[in-house]
């Protein structure tokens, strides 16, 4: 681990500039990664040597000088919600949309969370006119880490954020490490009930991952799912309890190699997993820079991938998640929806990692 004088400090502090050991491989190989411990563990950049074309940036995150100014904590990053449109932002202790009732007097919403009323930040909505607004990616997008420990090729943050000033139960602590080789980036995260309650937790990853050749129509998309989240539409994306099965649609990935991505759109939650050995592999594939990577997550516990994949963008989000968005909703009428609920002392860990291959 390095802390070089040209790396900004973000939420107050330095980030942080894994590199590794030995980048004496064949092939594609990982080469550093920035992260910033003072939002959330945010994954702020990944780098790797890319035969024929040298060191490329994986990541669609704007450069470090520019994120410090993006991630200013000011209106349009209510409640961190910046952290969440670039890089690979940590999402605690939920991912994806919660729904409930608009308060008129504060940007919050009111909700029910395993039988108790909680309140939100509203921060996230539909962007047409009288959408609804709703709580978005969990409540650590914005929180430093309280401790760090660090070596050339590792970080670990650690957080004590409670009861997230009161709004979630029970109270929780959160372990966040990274680890970085030529071969491999891994993140686990451990979330721990350390109060008196039943915690509820879902975890996610959100990692843009740019189309090293630029021509997002010819890359492919590979998702081990059998079945899609029906939405109402793509500007509010709200579950209607609906899962729809994927084989012989537009939105089948699951074959291996996948399909081209073309001029699909995609904001969907791909569920019904299958996972091989317990982990659960989803694949981008850019044939033109040939090269492709692989994300795994240990599954269970994560049991649905979202993929946000607009047309006009060459990246790929591929968020490995717990749960499906508004997990305590009505519109699910009891069905499992990838929460995972912690007695006091127990915990939770999420795994993912990130790997690189030639095609």
């Amino acid at each position: 681990m390095t802390r070089e004088p040209d790396l900004p400090a973000i939420g107050g502090a330095p980030v942080v500039r894994l590199q590794c050991e030995d980048r004496d491989r064949a092939g594609p190989a990982f080469t550093s990664a920035d992260v910033a411990p003072g939002r959330g563990m945010l994954l702020l950049q990944l780098r790797a040597a890319l035969p024929g074309r040298g060191e490329v940036e994986l990541l669609a995150t704007p450069p470090l000088d520019e994120v410090a100014r993006h991630l200013d904590g000011g209106p349009d990053d209510f409640a961190g919600n910046r952290s969440f449109s670039l890089g690979g932002a940590i999402l605690l202790p939920f991912a994806n949309r919660i729904r409930g009732r608009a308060l008129t007097d504060r940007r919050e919403i009111e909700t029910r969370v395993l039988g108790r009323i909680v309140r939100l930040p509203r921060n996230w909505g539909g962007r047409a006119a009288g959408a609804e607004q709703y709580a978005m990616h969990g409540l650590i997008l914005d929180r430093a880490a309280d401790e760090l420990e660090q070596t050339r090729g590792h970080v670990r943050g650690r957080m004590r954020p409670g009861d997230f000033a009161g709004r979630w139960l029970s109270r929780t602590e959160v372990r966040c490490d990274y680890a970085l080789r030529p071969d491999a980036l891994d993140l686990t995260v451990a979330a721990s009930n350390v109060g008196p309650d039943l915690l509820p937790i879902g975890i996610g990853w959100h990692p843009y991952f740019r189309c090293i050749s630029g021509d997002r129509r010819q890359a492919r998309l590979h998702i081990p799912a059998r079945g899609r989240v029906v939405v109402n539409n793509y500007d509010e994306v709200l579950p209607t309890g609906a899962v729809q099965p994927v084989s012989g649609t537009s939105h089948d990935f699951s074959r291996p190699g996948g399909r081209a991505l073309g001029e699909l759109y995609l904001d969907d939650c791909f569920v019904d997993l299958a996972p091989g050995a317990g982990r659960a592999a989803a694949e981008l594939v850019d044939p033109a820079a040939g090269f492709g990577l692989r994300v795994s997550a240990a599954a269970p516990p994560v049991s649905a991938f979202q993929v946000y994949a607009p047309i006009d963008q060459a990246y790929v989000a591929l968020e490995p998640q717990y749960n499906r968005a508004d997990p305590f909703g009505a519109e699910w009428n009891g069905a499992d929806t990838g929460m995972v609920v912690l007695r006091p002392g127990e915990t939770t860990t999420y795994a993912v990692r990130v790997e690189l291959f030639q095609v």
